[in-house]
């Protein structure tokens, strides 16, 4: 650690401040080719290495180490009977940015991710020990100053809006991927994305890796950005998978979502509204779900500290008849896995949250904020699923429906432009429904500290 941090503190020093490093949640979105004509330092040397005269044939490099430490107390409730539960996570990636020319790049990205001491194993989003996490061409089939047309064709991260159904999942050690086809159009405050992607089947081993080698997921992403008013989303996502279980029964899927979202960030007021109904085939039957997000509150960008307090209501549906012919569970598809606060075990399906929460800013470099997360199922026809849109815990015919409150702390330190900390801790008050089906049942404790180096 401390050779780390020695190295952390010696790229800060020979940075230019004009050129300080602007790292962002998907690595190829991050643009090196000003620092042609910086200081030759050692890290602006590595950001920018120019393979002929022209400028714009170069190579980028960079790379990311995380190490989490995670102590969970009764997991799922107690029902696994393992109590305190601390094990360590750890992930490393590298990435290669090439460019040829004014219209082709190449991006590639290796990944490797381990964990250590769970008492019952690493979970499937826990470690894969080598892995290519991206690997992809762009060709600019069309690039003026009024219009651009990027094809993306290979391996490649996706991310869209808040990330409630399409989301690379960075808070656990296992990003998800894809493999396929993508359209990337802008013109003015307009962006559509199209694309056609495989999934892959995660193995622990070193690229072991299982492509589906047939499309899964399909659709079209559109961003309309409204200068003064906010931002509108509207999308299309098409999803076919094999053998998924809901409580409902154990089927092949094939689903369709249209959905929008409407959006303001920054000083004052600030809002994000979200809503998306699904239609499908499952187990010889129709789907028919929906999903309503409403999230507002109001950034005091005038007061020392810059605080913000929120207020959000979500409404998730479940299947409210067994048996029927007709699904009403909601499919998250690829949602942010701590969406609902740092409790793995709560996703969105067949759920109504209640969830204020606020921050503020210590200083120019941390950051705190506060979370209360109101639970109930929303059919108590149906479970509880996991942030990845599995089954976690059926109904068991209870007719309970609070799940429980979730309390939570977040501190976050910004050490310097490549070095941060972080640390959460969560307590989880178990509600009548879990009260009725879990024997034994406990309150969960969930505490965990991170910290990232960025190159």
């Amino acid at each position: 650690m401390r050779k780390l941090i020695a190295i952390v503190l010696f790229l800060q020093t020979f940075i230019p401040v004009q050129l300080s490093a602007q790292f962002k949640l998907m690595r190829f979105d991050e643009d090196y080719a000003a620092y042609k004509d910086s200081a030759k330092t050692f890290y602006n040397s590595i950001k920018y290495i120019p393979l002929t005269e022209k400028a714009n044939n170069y190579l980028s490099l960079g790379g990311e180490a995380r190490l989490e430490f995670v102590d969970f107390n009764n997991e799922d409730w107690g029902r696994m009977g393992i109590g305190s539960n601390p094990f360590l996570i750890q992930r490393y990636n590298v990435h290669a940015d090439l460019h040829l020319g004014s219209r082709v790049r190449i991006f590639g990205q290796v990944r490797s991710a381990w964990e250590n001491g769970r008492k019952n194993g690493p979970r499937p989003i826990d470690e894969d020990h080598l892995n290519i996490q991206n690997l992809f061409i762009d060709v600019d089939v069309l690039n003026n100053e009024k219009e651009k047309l990027t094809v993306r064709l290979g391996r490649q991260e996706l991310d869209y809006g808040s990330g409630r159904l399409i989301s690379v999942r960075e808070g656990p050690n296992l990003r998800l991927y894809f493999d396929g086809l993508k359209f990337m159009y802008k013109r003015g405050n307009f962006r559509s994305d199209a694309f056609m992607m495989a999934a892959s089947e995660i193995s622990p081993g070193a690229l072991d890796n299982k492509s589906s080698k047939s499309i899964n997921l399909w659709g079209s992403y559109n961003t309309w950005i409204i200068p003064r008013s906010g931002n509108l989303e509207l999308y299309y996502l098409g999803i076919h998978r094999k053998e998924v279980r809901f409580e409902d029964g154990f089927s092949d899927e094939n689903r369709h979502t249209f959905g929008g979202r409407f959006w303001r960030y920054g000083g004052g007021f600030i809002y994000n509204f979200e809503a998306a109904y699904q239609f499908g085939s499952f187990n010889k039957g129709n789907i028919s779900a929906w999903t309503a997000s409403a999230d507002i509150g109001y950034m005091f960008e005038n007061v020392k500290g810059r605080p913000t307090i929120n207020f959000r209501n979500d409404y998730i549906s479940g299947d409210s008849n067994k048996g029927d012919g007709k699904l009403g569970t909601f499919n998250p598809l690829y949602p942010k896995g701590g969406y609902f606060g740092f409790n793995p075990q709560i996703g969105p399906v067949n759920l109504i949250d209640i969830h204020p929460y606020a921050t503020i800013d210590l200083s120019k470099k941390i950051t705190m904020q506060a979370d209360v997360v109101f639970n109930w199922r929303y059919s108590t026809q149906d479970g509880i699923y996991r942030p990845s849109g599995t089954l976690n815990l059926p109904s068991s015919n209870s007719k309970k429906r609070y799940i429980g409150t979730a309390f939570l702390g977040s501190f976050n330190y910004k050490i310097n432009p490549f070095l941060t900390f972080n640390t959460g801790i969560q307590y989880f008050n178990t509600g009548a429904f879990i009260n009725d089906v879990i024997a034994n049942h406990k309150d969960g404790l969930f505490i965990n500290s991170r910290i990232v180096f960025k190159f």
